[in-house]
């Protein structure tokens, strides 16, 4: 028997848990994607359309992991629910590409992004951050790596949240708490602003985009295609809806909080959501809202008009907060799939070591290492394009897994169960299946490769396989 300090304990109530997944869900979708889905679909009727759509989507999934995470509370959360439900070959799969791209480019990501905004914040004060110190070209390619003080603010972000990260998980929870509350308010403000002080006029709703310059964005023809390419958008400013899966071995009275973290945090951010964006609508018109310039934001437009030119640094500081949040909870969170891993020995063994506050420290700090390696190579954007075929895949797997469950195991107790059954989990699925086939058509190569990466876990798979000790 293992002793007890190398297991997880369960130390986050149902506040943090709801928080690490709202915290996780809000970055800058809800500040920039207003334009994007406004040039695609035309009509602000629409476009609020789309983004309640795109959150029943979300919470489809929500009430779907609902029911499995409460069934089966394990640490790691959808790493145990495909490997219970499909085998280890695809626990290992799945854990594989969270590790190398999905997870750990999304990071590097977040951490890239808190640089760029504390870089735009800085500039109100005359201040920045743009001296690179050297560059390098990669060999055999004609990509260009930089390093300056952007890349340091980067990996100091990533070394500060994993330093949070390795407090005791009721720490963690109360950090991710208090940003969630100040990115809720931030939200609020803006909302409240823009109703109230800036001369604003709801006849706006009824209007359409008319020749907006839609700078920077990829225009479709309208119609199906707008929808799909607008819903991309908005399911984009919702992933992380299962953020809290990943702490399911963590979360204080699983089967009660866990359902209600899910649900809770996917009505509180679709409200923040529709309110924000209906209220970007009533300060601009359709047109003005296409026509914001691809380096700014709608959210900093509609403050401009309320606060001039104070506006930029203002709203770079939200985005900034909003971004280092959204990078403490996934790492938070990420940290316990290479931990699973190596519990089942599918992964260094070092890595299910625990610190005595019951933190997977070695997992934190070595997601930590490769995250910033990430950053530094400045291909994380691509690996993160590369991510979007797996990301999608393992969505509808983890779903279909509650059929396999009900089927395999009728008589296991369920403290909860998907609302909508059976027609809930199919539409998710269904939708997910949709997604994955208009990235393969829209972007075969990045596809291709996506799935190389998935296949690419298998010999590795095969490789930990034989050199485990049962």
């Amino acid at each position: 028997m293992q002793p007890e300090h190398n297991h997880l304990i369960r130390g986050l109530g149902l506040t943090a848990a709801i928080a690490v997944n709202v915290s996780n869900v809000i970055g800058t979708g809800v500040f920039l994607k207003a334009r994007v889905m406004t040039c695609n679909v035309g009509t602000p009727g629409k476009a609020l359309a789309v983004w309640v759509f795109a959150g029943l989507l979300s919470l489809a999934g929500g009430l779907t992991y609902a029911e499995l995470l409460a069934m089966r509370p394990k640490d790691a959360g959808e790493y145990g629910l495909i490997r219970d439900g499909y085998g280890r070959v695809w626990g290992f799969i799945y854990g594989w590409t969270q590790f190398l791209i999905a997870r750990s480019a999304s990071a590097a990501a977040l951490a890239v992004g808190f640089a760029i905004f504390l870089n735009d914040f800085l500039k109100g004060f005359n201040h920045s951050l743009s001296t690179v110190y050297f560059s390098f070209t990669v060999p055999f390619t004609d990509h260009v790596v930089n390093f300056g003080r952007l890349q340091i603010v980067a990996l100091v972000a990533i070394a500060v949240t994993t330093l949070i990260n390795c407090a005791a998980v009721k720490v963690s929870g109360n950090f991710a708490t208090l940003l969630t509350v100040i990115k809720v308010l931030v939200l609020i403000l803006v909302g409240l602003g823009a109703f109230l002080y800036s001369g604003g006029d709801w006849s706006h709703l009824s209007q359409a985009n008319v020749n907006g310059t839609c700078e920077g964005v990829a225009v479709t023809t309208g119609g199906l295609a707008g929808l799909a390419a607008a819903m991309l958008g908005a399911l984009w400013a919702y992933d992380g809806w299962n953020n809290i899966a990943f702490l399911a071995g963590e979360v204080k009275q699983p089967e009660r909080n866990l359902p209600r973290a899910l649900i809770t945090s996917m009505l509180i951010i679709m409200a923040l959501y529709v309110f924000v964006n209906l209220s970007y609508y009533h300060v601009l018109t359709p047109t003005q809202i296409a026509s914001v310039p691809a380096a700014s934001s709608t959210a900093a437009e509609v403050i401009r008009r309320l606060l001039g030119a104070t506006a930029v640094t203002l709203m770079a500081a939200a985005m900034m907060t909003s971004s280092f949040g959204a990078l403490h909870a996934s790492i938070l969170a990420t940290a316990r799939v290479p931990y699973a891993m190596a519990k089942d020995r599918l992964f260094f063994t070092g890595l299910a070591k625990l610190s005595k506050a019951h933190v997977p420290v070695r997992s934190l700090i070595v997601l930590a290492i490769w995250s910033s390696v990430l950053a530094l190579s400045g291909s994380y954007d691509v690996l993160t394009d590369y991510a979007i075929f797996a990301l999608t895949m393992f969505y509808a797997l983890t779903a279909g897994a509650v059929f396999i469950f009900r089927r395999r195991y009728p008589d296991e107790e369920r403290p909860y169960r998907t609302w909508g059954y059976p027609v809930v989990p199919v539409l998710f699925i269904v939708i997910c299946t949709w997604l994955i086939l208009t990235t393969i058509w829209n972007s075969p190569r990045q596809s291709a490769i996506g799935l190389g990466l998935i296949v690419l876990g298998l010999p590795v798979y095969l490789y930990w396989r034989k050199v485990s000790v049962p």
